[in-house]
């Protein structure tokens, strides 16, 4: 008989990945703020481009600084700072109207979705039971859709009130608080716990979860500690963690260098410049969000059975034909009818059952136990580093000529199809059992 996780388990991955929720509001909700912001503050296109990615310079930073942190206090404390910062920020760059200000906060935003971004799928990976790991870790991810599509709404029905920008950044203080609230009504990670010693609570904890085989995991969690024993220092670039590495850094990569966080910051004006959707962009942006949140959900819904390769590869082709299509209605400079709005929905389809999907479960279960917080990082950073990048330099791209950037973008995913095509299945297997396969010793 099929057994299912047990409702503990449901909740903790629920709290959890409302870290990724507030992620995905933070990510979009400026989307409808950034028209106003460049108006209120004079800003040219590069100093736009700037502050728009101020938030995403500071994920480089907060993916980069976390580790240390999610491996001395725990995951779950960890989180629980990240909450913190997510409400600071909102709170902040709502109700300071200054640009230097607003920025700061931004940026402080920025930090509690890079450390987000790494603690939360780890955290959900290390406490979830191998055969049902995949849909939780890919759980996180359905958050962050979801509060890309609360934050379309949220920007759809406080648009045109006096200020309305203010208000639609304020908006996030509300899951912010609830996130960090909920925090305390969770465990700690049983693997962190492990390392520390911490053996029974780990049982314990494993057992709540609703793990098969608790004596089982505990000793395949001892085994690698053992084999790791003395090496807390050890650095993550060497020749035995060379797959892991390159895995992470490319599935990073193709996820931001195919073009979705350019999309979802930047939605209604690029609606806007198609000529066809100059009085109704936002509501535009509405139906992209309710398409990435369909789809987030049929990834997760489909990552524990099919696997994560075909995923990848089914999406990878969808995802070229889509960009391309973008590319050659803005080279030939015409889009009929609601062509954009539908390859931009297919883009945003494929892109999030494949690279949306598998993601964060990837980059979370092909490190070791020791290093998986540094590998976490590695994939993260490179994720912001490139989208910090991308969404600087998108305003002027556009400028130049759509069809370019969105070709570059059709060229990415062609690339990630040659990679999924190469990428090792790791589905129903154990992190320890991963660990082995992919690590040179």
């Amino acid at each position: 008989m099929r057994q299912h996780p047990k409702p503990y388990m449901f909740w903790t991955a629920f709290v959890a990945a409302l870290g990724g929720l507030l992620f995905g509001f933070d990510t979009a909700v400026i989307s409808g703020a950034e028209k106003a912001i460049q108006q209120v503050y004079s800003l040219g296109d590069f100093a736009h481009g700037f502050t728009m990615a101020t938030a995403l310079i500071g994920t480089i930073i907060g993916a980069l600084l976390c580790g240390s942190p999610a491996q001395r206090l725990g995951r779950r404390r960890s989180l629980g700072w990240v909450g913190a910062l997510y409400l600071v920020s909102a709170v902040g760059s709502g109700a300071i109207v200054n640009w230097f200000a607003f920025m700061a906060f931004r940026f402080i935003g920025g930090l509690a979705v890079g450390a987000s971004s790494v603690i939360g799928p780890m955290y959900i990976a290390e406490i979830s039971p191998s055969r049902w790991r995949g849909r939780f870790v890919c759980f996180f991810q359905f958050n962050i859709v979801l509060g890309i599509v609360l934050a379309y709404f949220s920007n759809y029905f406080i648009a045109g009130v006096p200020d309305d920008w203010q208000w639609m950044i304020l908006a996030e203080s509300v899951p912010a608080a609830l996130f960090t609230v909920l925090l305390l009504t969770v465990p700690e990670s049983p693997r962190w716990l492990m390392a520390r010693g911490e053996e029974a609570a780990a049982a314990a904890i494993f057992r709540k979860t609703g793990e098969p085989d608790v004596e089982g995991e505990l000793a395949a969690i001892r085994e690698s500690l053992q084999t790791d024993a003395g090496r807390e220092k050890e650095p993550l670039f060497q020749r035995k963690y060379a797959r892991p590495v390159a895995i992470a850094l490319l599935i990073a990569t193709f996820n931001q260098l195919s073009g979705i966080n350019a999309i979802l910051y930047y939605a209604p004006r690029l609606f806007e410049l198609s000529g066809v959707f100059r009085d109704g962009a936002m509501l535009q942006s509405v139906i992209v969000g309710l398409t990435n949140l369909t789809f987030t959900l049929l990834g997760m819904m489909l990552i524990d059975r099919v696997g994560r390769k075909p995923l990848l590869v089914v999406g990878s082709v969808g995802m070229v034909a889509a960009q391309f299509l973008v590319a050659r209605g803005f080279w030939l400079g015409a889009f009929e009818g609601y062509m954009l709005l539908v390859c931009v929905c297919a883009y945003v389809a494929f892109f999030a059952v494949s690279l949306g999907a598998t993601i964060w479960v990837v980059i979370a279960e092909v490190f070791p136990t020791r290093v998986r917080a540094q590998g976490q990082v590695l994939g993260s950073t490179t994720h912001w580093v490139w989208s910090a990048l991308l969404t600087w330099f998108f305003p002027l791209c556009l400028s130049i000529g759509g069809a370019y950037i969105f070709g570059f973008f059709s060229l990415v995913a062609l690339l990630s199809l040659c990679f999924a095509l190469r990428l090792p299945e790791t589905k129903d297997k154990s992190l320890e059992q991963i660990q082995k396969e992919l690590v040179s010793w």
